[in-house]
């Protein structure tokens, strides 16, 4: 009981940060949810989100990206408005998408794909090894020690990645297999974000730079050339897990916890009750009244 409690007050000190401006609107929506809500699942759900805001030491000035890898969406946000979305593949349930933080600095054009030891292990360094011609007509190579992929049209990481280092070597990229956007369940890939319309994507992250616009975008990617284009204003991405958030409608939606971390991260008396939760009943879209006006 005593945890629910401070619970409680970490909730209400919170609502106060953000009538300074403290937190993100986000956070502040859910927790606005969490205080009107009398269902002890979505109570649940809700609380291990508003966790989840918690533990992001970010900076929300500027322009910042958040994928939010249970919604399978990026967003690009300036301050408190969000600018443009983009769908996205995440990590598949055996591999997924670590949360994290880290800062782009940079956008490689025509990559070169560095094939992990443990995909190429799944079937391309057999490939290399025992069919040559096939591999090299897939642009697979061995080279100083270690599997790549030659940049170009096949190249898993399509035309497209952001300069991004992080300790989980996760990255938001293209990729050369784009129907698969089309999906509803997108948990697809070995961990790493796949995003959709990836050129224009990265258009909009150099708009700001003089000189750049979606046909200089288009011509790199025609040369062939591989290169890194430095961001003049490095920015800030959240790789995040919201199974719940607010719509831009004031309602809040909740995803499948295709993870399963909800109740890991939900540090309330009821959060048993997410178990049975039937996150795709329409009822789990509701108004949050309690944040109108």
């Amino acid at each position: 009981m005593a945890k629910f409690i401070a619970i409680l007050l970490l909730f209400f000190t919170a609502s106060a940060s953000f009538a300074q401006g403290e937190i993100h609107p986000s956070h502040a929506a859910l927790i606005a949810a969490y205080q009107s809500e009398t269902s002890a699942a979505r109570r649940a759900i809700l609380a291990a989100n508003i966790e989840r805001w918690r533990l992001i030491d970010g900076d929300f000035s500027g322009r910042y990206l958040i994928v939010n890898a249970a919604a399978f969406e990026l967003t690009l946000w300036d301050g408190r408005t969000p600018v443009r979305r983009w769908p996205v593949i995440v990590g598949r349930t055996r591999t997924p998408t670590p949360e994290f933080t880290a800062t782009v600095s940079g956008i490689v054009f025509n990559p070169w794909w560095e094939i992990p030891s443990s995909i190429a292990r799944e079937g391309i360094a057999s490939m290399v090894r025992n069919r040559p011609r096939e591999a090299a007509r897939r642009g697979y190579v061995y080279q100083d020690g270690r599997y790549r992929q030659r940049p170009g049209a096949g190249n898993a990481l399509g035309r497209m990645k952001l300069v991004m280092p992080n300790p989980f070597s996760v990255f938001l990229h293209d990729t050369s297999n784009r129907t698969l956007f089309a999906n509803e369940d997108r948990a697809l890939s070995h961990g790493c974000v796949r995003v959709s319309d990836a050129l224009e994507f990265a258009a909009t992250l150099l708009a700001a730079q003089p000189g750049w616009d979606r046909a200089r975008v288009d011509a790199l990617v025609e040369s062939g050339a591989t290169e890194t284009v430095a961001l003049d204003q490095p920015i800030p991405v959240y790789i995040s897990y919201f199974t719940a958030e607010p719509d831009s409608d004031g309602t809040i939606r909740f995803y499948p916890d295709i993870y399963r971390r909800d109740l890991a991260r939900a540090p309330t008396p009821d959060r048993l009750a997410a178990v049975d939760f039937d996150r795709d009943d329409p009822s789990c879209r509701y108004a949050d009244h309690a944040s109108e006006g």
